[in-house]
């Protein structure tokens, strides 16, 4: 693994089960302290949980408007949807997280803003074809204003690898290149995904459609993954499925069409699947 040290995720969702209203209560008769701190000690729950998610919907607020992202993300993030996509994956202050083949670092520079300065962003991908070339989220890495918190790995896909395990695992529109990449066991590879998480950590996949019953096939031509083939895939590596969001999805696109085609490209139907490894 080369390490390149730097300076160094709710949409709209649909649960994996129906049935999930609480049914009534039944409470038993206690004297009055005994209740009212019963009551209280309800109430700091839902309390806590409120303000963890006020924190973590500002700092995604305050990452999406940061001025010092490229106006060329910010011209995308209506097509995009960053903050509602992050927030699906549950990204919050203080995490850790891969992101795997990150680009241009669209989502990094989001992310890294989001973590902030007691978080981490792994920016995972294979060695560049060219020796010697960095790629180009290592200017992110070491740019000052992403808090000294991203680290380039560059790495065989074949021995993915974090130094630490992670709370978050997120791909973006490149699942289907796995099954691009000769040699490569896709299977394999989401073990590894698995065993870089902490117990309880999640691993999100967002991808472009292709046709129902299609499988893999086209991968590598039309640069889409059947969905159900995807999560079959990745539920054979341990992982349980939390849910899906639709924040992304467009009935309208026929599935058909290469996803650069003009007449698609950026409005694609997606799928975002959200999985966990088991605590």
């Amino acid at each position: 693994m080369t390490k390149l040290s730097g300076t160094i995720l709710d949409g709209a969702s649909r649960p994996v089960g129906r049935g999930t209203g609480r049914g009534p209560r039944r409470l038993a008769l206690f004297a009055a302290a005994g209740l009212m701190s019963g009551s209280l000690a309800l109430a700091a729950v839902p309390a806590h949980a409120a303000m963890h998610t006020s924190k973590a919907s500002k700092a995604m607020a305050a990452a999406v408007a940061d001025p010092a992202r490229p106006s060329a993300d910010r011209e995308r993030d209506a097509l995009r949807k960053p903050a509602a996509c992050l927030a699906f994956a549950g990204l919050h202050p203080g995490m850790t997280v891969a992101e795997l083949f990150p680009g241009q670092g669209y989502f990094t520079r989001i992310m890294s803003q989001v973590v902030g300065s007691s978080g981490h962003v792994y920016a995972v991908g294979p060695p560049p074809k060219k020796a010697g070339t960095p790629p180009k989220v290592q200017a992110i890495a070491d740019d000052g204003h992403y808090h000294h918190n991203i680290t380039v790995l560059l790495e065989p896909l074949t021995n993915f690898t974090v130094p630490k395990p992670v709370d978050l695992v997120w791909t973006s529109q490149n699942y289907h290149d796995l099954h691009n990449v000769p040699g490569l066991n896709v299977v394999d590879f989401d073990r590894q995904v698995f065993k870089a998480l902490k117990p309880g950590g999640i691993f999100l996949v967002l991808d472009h459609v292709a046709p129902a019953g299609s499988g893999f096939s086209d991968t590598s031509t039309l640069h889409r993954i059947d969905p159900e083939a995807a999560k079959k895939e990745i539920l054979s590596a341990g992982f349980e499925f939390v849910g899906e969001s639709d924040v992304l999805s467009n009935p309208s696109d026929p599935h058909t069409n290469k996803v650069f085609d003009p007449s698609i490209r950026g409005h694609t139907d997606q799928f975002i699947y959200k999985f966990r490894k088991p605590k």
